[in-house]
């Protein structure tokens, strides 16, 4: 396991940036379009304007969204709406989702996944931490020019361990009562995060985490982030707190964790062949679909132009989307024309207003299933996974550096 360290936290004050639910939002790269604008009107004080600022995506441009952000980070804090913690910390986490179901479906019971948010020791991929999914250039470059300006982590990176004992006992030392931050999100979450000082017992137990690599769940491009980041800080400044990630940790074993699928929207290239058996609809697609079984839905418009629905089987190991890709989808199409969504009925709605020409649905899948590919040296393809509950962006930050001041290239510093 990488070090676990506390950190100095950076937090919203609630009496003069409003409420958490508010002020704070999903991960950078599951907000649409829409949903960015909805935050940013929601509140002058939403995260949103730091993790996806207004303004030029060119860092070179004198109105860029970076500078913004970093420019409101340093605003925000001198106003009081953000506050640092008196010393540091770790953070005990916890997201509650609610039961769900009623009206003739069934109830599935409600859940709670417990974590702790701490600074993880970088390392380079391949020892102690693990990557499951390739990342690509563009979102390294953004996240990398935002972490250059604002010297802070804004939200953190998902990782996932497999040592029950000692992690829950760990996880177990949070505070009772009330959690002084407490937020529902838009999907009825709650997230609830207590600080706790860190002491011998607690630090004890963190350094019994066993041997067992951490596996990113969520945040393949945050870390890699993250690693160049600390290459150019070496090179020009030596160790420091840049050395360091946030990172919240959860234990697979004991949480149960869901690892949804992103159903894959195809834009372009060949439909897929008419093969499997044809099914009514996208519910009665979706129900049949299993991991271990290595099974997809299609659907995909027929001879006469008619919405067609099919299941079928894919050849390969499970997880099901990396057979997917090697059995049919990277010979029908460019890997550009993909588009990736965790609503199967958005993906339904694009071939069905013909936008698409095709989506392929796909199954959840375990954790385990994805720490067996790593293990084998492999990795998934981009947007396999969707771990869900997902932490919440500014419920906790990381700064890298003292408060208050921009340097001359309008960074925080």
């Amino acid at each position: 396991m990488p070090r676990l360290s506390p950190f100095t936290g950076l937090v919203f004050n609630t009496a003069v940036a409003g409420p958490l639910e508010i002020v704070t939002a999903p991960p950078y790269d599951v907000i649409s379009d829409r949903r960015r604008l909805d935050h940013l009107r929601a509140s002058p004080f939403s995260v949103v304007h730091l993790d996806l600022a207004e303004g030029a995506e060119d860092p070179a441009h004198p109105a860029n969204r970076y500078s913004r952000a970093a420019r409101l980070l340093v605003e925000w804090e001198s106003q009081g709406a953000l506050q640092r913690a008196p010393e540091p910390c770790y953070y005990a986490y916890e997201m509650t989702v609610p039961p769900r179901g009623g009206r003739g479906s069934p109830t599935v019971p409600g859940r709670t996944v417990h974590g702790l948010i701490c600074a993880m020791e970088i390392e380079d991929w391949g020892g102690t931490v693990l990557p499951h999914e390739d990342v690509h250039d563009a979102p390294v470059e953004d996240r990398l020019a935002l972490l250059r300006a604002t010297r802070t982590h804004l939200s953190p990176v998902y990782g996932v361990i497999e040592d029950s004992v000692n992690s829950l006992a760990a996880m177990s030392m949070r505070p009772s009562g009330p959690a002084p931050f407490d937020a529902v999100d838009e999907q009825g979450v709650r997230h609830r995060m207590w600080p706790i000082v860190a002491h011998a017992a607690l630090t004890a137990r963190l350094e019994n985490l066993g041997e067992e690599a951490l596996l990113i769940a969520d945040g393949h491009h945050r870390y890699t982030t993250a690693l160049r980041y600390r290459a150019e800080r070496h090179r020009d400044d030596g160790p420091g707190p840049w050395d360091s990630v946030l990172t919240l940790v959860v234990d697979s074993t004991a949480e149960h964790l869901q690892v949804m699928p992103f159903h894959r929207v195809q834009m372009a290239g060949d439909a897929p062949p008419a093969t499997g058996m044809s099914m009514l609809g996208l519910a009665e697609t979706l129900s049949p679909l299993r991991d271990e079984d290595l099974t997809i839905g299609t659907i995909s418009r027929d001879a006469r132009g008619e919405v067609e629905y099919r299941v079928r089987h894919v050849q390969g190991q499970p997880p099901t989307v990396r057979a997917l890709h090697e059995d049919l989808l990277d010979t029908l199409a460019p890997r550009d024309s993909l588009r990736y969504v965790v609503d199967a009925g958005e993906a339904d709605e694009s071939v069905r207003r013909g936008e698409a020409v095709a989506a392929y649905l796909l199954p959840p899948t375990t954790p385990r299933r994805i720490r067996n590919v790593v293990e084998r040296g492999e990795r998934l393809p981009q947007k396999s996974t969707y771990f869900w509950p997902k932490p919440r962006t500014g419920m906790v930050m990381m700064p890298l550096g003292p408060a208050g001041r921009l340097d001359p290239a309008g960074r925080a510093s």
